[in-house]
């Protein structure tokens, strides 16, 4: 089911978890294929999870039956990370790898300097592993600059939303969401393990294209209706609910399954 809400973001609505992350894999194959067709490369922004991976390993599943995409012309970034050390399975990145990256690299053309991991820890804090970070994102910023001269062009960014609706690591109550003037931030103390966090900002990703909330299970159902009410609404608030404030330049769509819609 899709519908779309007063505030005018879309609503699509999937039976499980399983069906929501094929039909998003699917379309996000279509959103590559449309910016490497139209402006010769595409960047698109994952996220951790059981959803943001499910919809990486249902991807995985179409890349012999959708193979018009040329993967080298696609860079991967990440919207957050744990700041562990490398190889640690709790890595959104080495998740990643498992899921379909690994695979994209091995068997389909995709360079492994298209892959933008965040920095692992080696000992310092997450602060420098957010400003090494930063500092790769403008590296491949457009010579001809998208919404941000700072960033490359971000055609689709995946975020998931926790039960207390924060987005990234950007959590209620720490400054990460009302932070400006940057766009990547070292998260001390998140409430959610580990504490040490690395994550974009909302300035970085409100420069998405298309912005997608990607969220399922019934532990989400009070936080996606507490966000998706106060953008109706519009009384969005940062420090309550960081979800409520990202949204993509064309479009921002949530792709929930019926728990998490209920």
């Amino acid at each position: 089911m899709i519908t779309t809400d007063p505030g005018g973001d879309f609503v699509r609505v999937y039976g499980n978890r399983e069906a929501l992350c094929r039909a998003a894999a699917r379309e996000l194959l279509r959103v590559l294929e449309e910016a490497v067709s139209g402006r010769g490369s595409a960047s698109a922004v994952l996220t951790g999870g059981g959803t943001g991976t499910g919809i990486l390993a249902a991807l995985a599943g179409l890349l012999e039956e959708e193979p018009a995409l040329d993967w080298s012309r696609v860079h991967l970034w990440w919207g957050d990370e744990r700041h562990l050390a490398a190889g640690d399975p709790e890595r959104n990145e080495v998740q990643a790898a498992a899921a379909l990256i690994d695979t994209l690299v091995a068997a389909h053309g995709m360079p492994a300097g298209n892959v933008h991991p965040m920095p692992a820890s080696d000992g310092a804090g997450p602060e420098r592993a957010a400003a090494q970070y930063a500092a790769e994102l403008a590296r491949h910023a457009p010579v001809d600059p998208g919404p941000d001269p700072r960033l490359p062009v971000f055609d689709v960014v995946m975020l998931g939303v926790g039960p207390d609706s924060h987005v990234a690591s950007l959590f209620p109550g720490l400054p990460g969401p009302e932070t400006r003037g940057r766009t990547v931030i070292g998260v001390q103390d998140s409430p959610k393990p580990p504490p040490q966090r690395v994550s974009l900002t909302v300035e970085a990703l409100n420069t998405a294209r298309r912005l997608w909330f990607v969220v399922a299970g019934l532990d989400k159902q009070e936080a996606v209706s507490a966000v998706r009410g106060a953008r109706n609404a519009k009384t969005t608030d940062a420090a309550r609910w960081p979800a409520s404030v990202v949204s993509g330049g064309m479009a921002t769509t949530w792709w929930l399954d019926g728990a998490a819609a209920r």
